[in-house]
């Protein structure tokens, strides 16, 4: 039996192929990509597509676990915190290998080794880390169509964390908050500030989650708008126009008033005027006319008579004596009575009697 050069060469380069792992793509390593939770746990499924006798798990380089089916699935683990077992599909070539209660110091590759021709192969595991979430200052007051700020604080995330805002329920517009991430130590702190303007009473909540996270962690804060004042520069621009108003018609109607009162003022003096005018006209014609009327002198005697009646004036309080003979002298008191009675006598108001006594 002859065999070609080409056929020993086509088997050498089979060999060597089998010796380096090059088939080992019937060994198959998922998720290459694993992102856990801190504290939970986390899987890895290797199926190997053929017989395998030895397989061995290492974590960050350290060997972990080791399974054998040489006589019966036999795991050795290094800690209670790894373990093995056929996956849950019945499947023999198929290992689920676990991390329980991961910590962030187990963060790194994940190497499977299945020995023989099947190779290694490495997954990566991320472990992310949960902290607080408050929104600080608590509820808060404001006036209607004020600017409101609400300030949401994290601490001890890793990675930085995904903070998200809602009002009333409804997500809030990425234009009304800003955040900024810090690192400390080997987690992240995180602020961010929530800006927007105050219509209504408003449920405010702050959301902060990871990728790993099954439900976001929030915190919430409770705003009570009250109504604003009434502006009171139109009010009073309002009060000082109608007060304007007021004021003026009320001048002017004093005006008018004090202008009609002068005019009824001017109209009776002149009446006024014109009476006293007509009276003193009367009183000058009456006394006009008794001065023209002649008087009776009682001490006149007719040439020839000898004898006088006696006769008596009462109003002028002057006496005449019986004979022939008439006083010479009057008593001075007498005299000067009839002289007042004479020109202090008032009959009415506005009238002056005069009395003339003729003395012989």
């Amino acid at each position: 039996m002859n065999v070609s050069w080409d056929s020993w060469l086509n088997l050498f380069i089979c060999l060597l192929l089998c010796a380096t792992g090059a088939l080992s793509q019937d060994f198959q390593l998922l998720p290459l990509n694993s992102s856990v939770l801190l504290g939970s746990d986390a899987r890895f499924n290797a199926t190997v597509h053929g017989e395998w006798r030895v397989m061995t798990w290492h974590v960050k380089g350290f060997l972990v676990l080791s399974v054998s089916t040489r006589t019966a699935f036999n795991v050795t683990s290094s800690s209670e915190q790894f373990s093995a077992r056929y996956c849950s599909n019945g499947d023999l070539n198929c290992v689920e290998f676990t991390i329980h209660n991961v910590t962030r110091s187990q963060a790194g590759p994940v190497t499977c080794i299945v020995l023989g021709e099947y190779g290694s192969k490495t997954a990566q595991l991320q472990v992310q880390e949960s902290g607080t979430v408050s929104i600080m200052g608590g509820n808060v007051t404001a006036v209607q169509d004020d600017q409101v700020e609400f300030e949401c604080m994290t601490s001890g995330w890793f990675p930085a964390p995904n903070i998200s805002w809602s009002l009333n329920g409804e997500p809030a517009s990425n234009s009304l908050y800003n955040t900024t991430n810090t690192l400390d130590g080997d987690t992240f702190n995180s602020t961010s500030v929530l800006t927007f303007q105050a219509v209504r009473n408003t449920t405010v909540v702050c959301w902060v989650t990871v990728p790993t996270l099954p439900n976001p962690i929030s915190s919430s804060s409770f705003l009570a708008v009250v109504p604003k004042p009434p502006n009171w520069t139109v009010l009073i621009a309002v009060v000082v126009s109608f007060g304007s108003a007021g004021l003026l018609v009320l001048l002017i109607y004093g005006i008018i008033f004090c202008c009609r009162r002068r005019k009824e003022k001017k109209s009776n003096y002149q009446d006024e005027m014109t009476k006293r005018v007509r009276t003193q006209s009367q009183i000058s014609a009456v006394s006009a006319a008794g001065q023209r009327q002649g008087q009776v002198n009682a001490a006149y005697v007719m040439e020839g008579q000898t004898n006088v009646a006696p006769s008596e004036h009462s109003d002028s309080g002057f006496s005449q004596t019986n004979g022939n003979e008439l006083p010479d002298v009057v008593n001075s008191n007498q005299r000067e009575n009839d002289y007042k009675i004479a020109y202090n006598a008032l009959d009415e108001p506005g009238f002056r009697k005069h009395r003339h006594v003729t003395i012989v």
